[in-house]
């Protein structure tokens, strides 16, 4: 009889055992399979495969996976008799199983060498995990990595390969073969930097190697990565590990080569003697102060060094704290001792942390974005899509620019809130769902199509209805971002930011209080009202300052070069113009920062009747398209420019809408383009009482009137 064999670790397969794939037909034939297996062996009844296999199932949907099935058994059993029962994939009351061996599913196979390597001595234990980790062809079910179904099994096996790849090094290690572990280890901790067995291993074949001083180096990376990052502390066995290191102990040498491989966190680095009150521990904690008194450089084996362990013994009556940072170190090591390692509860504050890492600065900002994606990543592998919702809803972090730093993780992160919206039923969850849509919004920004501008509208109505203030001027902020999708609608962007500023200022919510005042700096800048501007930056900067918001300073700093620019001297506006754009440097907002100095210097000329003078070598960023004409009339190039020209997009739907028009119609008047001017003054006419680009609260170049007259 034909055996059959599956494949789950990677796109879905079946194969003859020993021999060739089998043809599977199409998508939907595998997503039953897929779906089957990882029922395991349990009945599926017909109505859950239909709702597994369409968002909205057509009418004959029931028809359709009795097609499937019946495809699907003659591919698998292919010698079966016509009328005999199937023998593989069977029907049973209301639905159907695939009743296959637990030995045929590579999946199955895996937890089961998995399990068994646990208790053989490291060769053989090593035989099997190196051959258990080959059967793995790419993420396990992956055709179907967005499916509801599929979830909860991908993160679980995914979790048993992390284990699987941990406890091969610790086999390595036991074999003696520390350098066999350090690659592996590597490339294992650059995807997964939160794994503490990882960062141990990795020190303790470092140090067997006898790089006392790179084991070293990876704990402090480590430390960086957990404390630094994320608030909290190194575990126990990484604290215990570093002072073993420090002092040489003999626990560190390698055990046995026939031990059995079964704990990952095994006890033969025992806690170090407890130091006196007030030790500090200078590798994982990087600002301790220097020891007063040399320290000889290899002490006894076996010594321990008191004065630098980490884990000091809590006092019967200990101090107050006296700072800041000594609040925040005692505060971190109690939640690192209270709260259990890979619980929801630290995923969610984790997140709440990166919130307020975002508006703290530049570096702040770039690594709150890189870790905000990580930790949507991690919520998703619990397979709870309320748990997912709250992770992105929590990143509430108000935003003033129209255009992403990152677009492809704010693509993933629009990806993942809506798998998450559609997971969530209506109702219990409105509070969710409103921050899944402002976040759709926010996150849709300057882009084409009515789905942010739905999100938005939504996501205000839900806020409205449930009367939550912090809800509300999230939406707002979204609804804000979605106001874009014409030029003119400067009055509609102010009325927001009097509302955020109202609002926010009732309720101390002094974030979406500066916003609203960046919000209604722009807007009356774009309607040349320049007093009230004015008042908008001052409180702006002065809320700034009282609560420590240094990227503020950022916008109405460049909102001092556009009034330059409109009303004084140019040569002055230049000069405030590249102090603005110095100030860019490291402030972590790579969608506002590049190419945006030319495209200003640019505007600044063409404002005051200067020759263009474009830089061809300079770095226009995303400004390039409406840039490039200018370029090649001053080459002499016409013919090139107004090919150029007519290629020209529709700008992007955020606050360079009006400037990217007006420098669409500058071109076109020294070309003599009567086709693109007609477009332009269509594209500009809403926006005739307006100074253009000035919605942007960065750059002008003049009233739009005047582009309309000429």
């Amino acid at each position: 009889m034909v055996r059959v064999v599956f494949g789950v670790l990677g796109p879905t397969v079946a194969a003859v055992d020993g021999g060739g794939a089998l043809a599977l037909k199409g998508p939907r034939h595998r997503a039953v399979l897929a779906r089957l297996i990882v029922a395991r062996r349990r009945v599926v009844p017909v109505a859950r495969l239909v709702e597994d296999l369409w968002v909205d199932p057509p009418p004959g949907a029931v028809g359709a996976v009795q097609t499937f099935v019946g495809a699907l058994r003659r591919v698998l059993e292919p010698e079966r008799p016509p009328r005999a029962p199937a023998r593989l994939l069977v029907t049973d009351g209301p639905g159907y199983a695939l009743r296959t061996g637990p030995d045929t599913v590579d999946a199955w196979r895996f937890e089961t060498a998995l399990a068994s390597a646990a208790g053989l001595p490291a060769p053989k234990a090593l035989d099997t995990l190196e051959e258990a980790l080959g059967w793995w062809r790419g993420p396990a079910y992956a055709e179907f990595a967005d499916e509801d179904w599929s979830r909860g099994e991908r993160a679980r096996l995914a979790e048993l390969r992390l284990q699987a790849v941990e406890r091969r090094a610790e086999a390595h290690l036991a074999l003696g073969r520390p350098a066999d572990a350090v690659p592996d280890l590597d490339a294992h901790l650059t995807d997964h930097p939160w794994r503490e067995d990882a960062w141990r291993l990795l020190a303790l074949a470092l140090y067997r190697q006898h790089r006392q001083g790179d084991a070293l180096a990876v704990l402090r990376r480590a430390r960086e990565v957990l404390v630094d990052q994320l608030g909290v502390d190194p575990g126990p066995h990484l604290r215990h590990l570093e002072s073993a290191i420090l002092t040489h102990s003999p626990t560190l040498d390698p055990r046995p080569a026939g031990a059995p491989q079964h704990n990952p966190a095994p006890p033969d680095i025992p806690p170090p003697p407890l130091p006196p009150r007030g030790a500090r521990n200078r590798a994982l904690t990087p600002d301790a102060p220097a020891p007063t008194t040399p320290q000889p450089p290899h002490p006894p084996r076996g010594a321990r060094n008191r004065a630098l362990t980490s884990d000091p013994p809590p006092p019967n009556n200990p101090p107050p704290p006296t700072t800041p940072a000594d609040l925040w170190t005692r505060a971190a090591k109690a939640y690192n001792r209270t709260v259990a390692k890979g619980t929801r509860a630290r995923l969610e504050h984790t997140v709440g942390l990166i919130r307020n890492l975002a508006v703290t600065g530049g570096e702040g900002l770039a690594e709150a974005r890189h870790h905000r994606t990580a930790a949507i990543t991690a919520a998703e592998e619990f397979a709870d899509p309320e748990l997912t919702a709250r992770v992105i809803g929590a990143y509430d972090v108000p935003a003033i620019w129209t255009r992403a730093d990152d677009p492809a993780a704010a693509e993933q992160i629009v990806t993942v809130a809506e798998r998450t919206l559609a997971a969530l039923p209506t109702g219990p969850h409105d509070t969710a769902r409103c921050r899944l849509l402002a976040t759709v919004a926010l996150e849709t920004r300057g882009a084409t199509g009515p789905r942010g501008p739905e999100a938005a509208r939504e996501a205000e109505a839900l806020a409205r209805r449930l009367d939550d203030p912090a809800l509300l001027a999230f939406a707002l902020n979204g609804r804000f971002m979605q106001s874009f999708t014409r030029a003119g609608l400067a009055p509609q962007r102010d009325a927001i930011g009097a509302e955020l500023v109202e609002l926010a200022a009732r309720h101390g919510l002094v974030t979406y209080e500066v916003l609203g005042h960046l919000v209604r700096l722009q807007a009356r800048a774009a309607l040349a009202d320049f007093a009230a501007a004015d008042t908008h930056a001052a409180t702006a900067d002065r809320l700034a300052e009282r609560h420590e918001l240094p990227l503020v300073g950022v916008f109405t700093e460049w909102y001092g070069v556009l009034k330059l620019s409109a009303t004084g001297p140019p040569a002055r506006a230049e000069t405030a113009c590249r102090a603005a754009a110095a100030r860019l440097d490291g402030a972590g907002m790579p969608g506002l920062e590049r190419g945006l100095l030319p495209l200003a210097l640019l505007c600044l000329r063409l404002t005051h009747g200067l020759p263009p003078d474009p830089d061809p070598r300079a770095d226009w960023g995303p400004h390039r398209p409406w840039a490039e004409p200018f370029t090649l009339i001053a080459e002499g190039r016409h013919t090139e420019a107004r090919t150029a020209l007519r290629a020209l997009p529709e700008p992007p739907h955020d606050l360079l809408y009006e400037a990217y028009s007006a420098l669409e119609a500058e071109a076109a008047l020294r070309l003599d383009d009567r086709t693109v001017l007609e477009r332009a003054r269509t594209r500009l006419r809403p926006a005739a009482a307006e100074l253009a680009g000035a919605g942007s609260g960065l750059l002008t170049l003049g009233p739009v009137e005047r582009y309309l007259t000429d």
